[in-house]
């Protein structure tokens, strides 16, 4: 496995799929989530259509630098912001998502890729979004999927969905297979499958268990604030997909997205919750692919 040192004290792990002379597409994970989460299968299915697809651990997951030295509580994170507490709620993290953006771009720069297909997931939306805004010229397209604004007001989780997120799964191998299946809430009512979340789940513990970083992610998110203003003047292809079973991140998350980016296309995906089931992989490969043409 490839790892990258892109930035001072900055090292990603990356893999590449397909010819290098094909446009690129980089694949942007999120929240606490691993470059896996973008499965070999749906990688190798989007090459073989045309496409140099880089998928890559995020800062704080997987085989990817870690901040060690900044050990955020995300219960006393969550209770310093909501309380209004901002001053210790800044003070616990070490980075936004403008950081994790500079991230991927400049992975890019290390894998001599001047520009390329963004394509982001939940958080990992989120980041494709900031590296859009802040750096448009290095971004051919932006996909954004299943994610939202940065306003409170919209793509909010159910409650249920926002409990299944926020506590902490067993540390023990076998207990955190286990609770994998909390995360059907917010899966496709008709493919959420729990062995394939339990399978998930086991390639992540085995290839780098790490629940410490999920709190600093987090917290960028969160401190990161609003894109809207941003996002109103962008001026890069768009396309918005987002699922109607989505709990974690309410569709509404999505339709926002695509109102306020100038000409953006919203692909609305009845049967997708926070998930990217196998059975729909042909209808999102095919929409990415179209986009990215």
């Amino acid at each position: 496995m490839p790892i990258a040192e892109v930035s001072p004290g900055i090292s990603l792990a990356y893999e590449t799929f397909g010819d290098p002379s094909d446009p690129p597409v980089l694949l942007v994970m999120g929240y606490g989530a691993q470059m896996i989460a973008w499965h070999e299968d749906f990688c190798r299915a989007l090459a073989d259509r045309g496409r140099h697809v880089i998928r890559y651990d995020n800062r704080d997951t997987g085989l990817s630098t870690r901040f060690d030295d900044h050990p955020v509580d995300v219960g006393r994170f969550v209770a310093a912001v909501t309380s209004g507490d901002l001053a210790t709620a800044v003070a616990m993290v070490p980075y936004r998502l403008e950081d994790m953006a500079e991230d991927g771009l400049d992975l890019l720069t290390v894998l001599g890729i001047e520009r390329a297909h963004v394509v982001g997931a939940s958080l990992g939306g989120m980041i494709a979004q900031t590296m859009a805004v802040i750096r448009p010229d290095r971004v051919l397209t932006l996909t954004s999927m299943m994610s939202s604004t940065g306003e409170e007001e919209y793509g909010r989780p159910t409650p249920e969905a926002q409990a299944a997120l926020l506590t902490p799964k067993p540390s023990d191998r076998e207990g955190y297979i286990a609770a994998a299946d909390r995360d059907l809430v917010w899966a496709s009512k008709r493919y959420g499958d729990p062995a394939v979340l339990r399978e998930a789940a086991a390639a992540g513990y085995d290839r780098a268990y790490y629940p410490a970083g999920v709190g600093r992610h987090l917290g960028a998110m969160i401190l990161s604030g609003s894109r809207a203003d941003a996002l109103r003047k962008l001026d890069v292809p768009t396309l918005v997909v987002h699922g109607l079973d989505d709990t974690l991140i309410d569709v509404s998350g999505g339709r926002r997205t695509a109102e306020l980016v100038p000409g953006a296309r919203l692909l609305i995906i009845p049967d997708m919750g926070h998930d990217r089931p196998r059975e729909l992989w042909p209808e999102i490969i095919d929409a990415v692919v179209e986009h990215t043409g």
